[in-house]
């Protein structure tokens, strides 16, 4: 039987670009790729390795996550797929693309604010998704995940989410 080889580099950015299309199960609008949680991209022992980090220990997509991501990559052919799910390194909002921001703020959550402007409060966000007024009130340190922040705007009145800074 002929072995049939690979070009790895070719394929790892076939796959990446794939990953794009597999949304955060949470948070629709953006990937898992906006999201920053692509750690490594591998072949080995005939097999593709993917690893991931969470946004969060205990995020409740933790398990749904490598499924989307085996069933689109199953889709596109491939199917000697190991989906990782990793801790360290620990995922960080440094992580999140400009472009995962931007889709963010557009679907009404304030992205997290880079680690060099925070203060004591894990880092306000900058302004509201709403009507753009930087006058936000804390409503609770939890939202409907974890890993944001429940806040009110000032001006409009509304609220919003803030997806807090790790």
């Amino acid at each position: 039987m002929k072995e049939v080889l690979i070009d790895t580099h070719i394929e790892r950015k076939e796959i990446a670009s794939l990953l794009h299309e597999v949304a955060d199960p949470e948070i629709p609008i953006v990937s898992i790729v906006d999201l920053g949680m692509i750690v490594d991209i591998h072949y080995e022992h005939d097999q593709w390795h993917i690893e991931l980090a969470p946004t969060y220990s205990g995020c409740p997509a933790i398990d749904v996550i490598p499924i989307l991501v085996k069933i689109r990559l199953e889709k596109a052919g491939y199917h000697n797929i190991n989906v990782n799910m990793q801790i360290t390194p620990p995922w960080s909002t440094e992580w999140i693309s400009e472009e995962g921001k931007q889709k963010l703020f557009q679907y009404g959550i304030a992205p997290p604010n880079p680690k060099e402007r925070l203060n004591e409060d894990e880092g306000r966000p900058r302004q509201c998704p709403q009507c753009g007024s930087e006058e936000t009130v804390l409503i609770s340190r939890f939202s409907s995940t974890p890993c944001k922040a429940a806040y009110r705007c000032a001006s409009c009145n509304e609220p919003f989410e803030y997806f807090k800074c790790y």
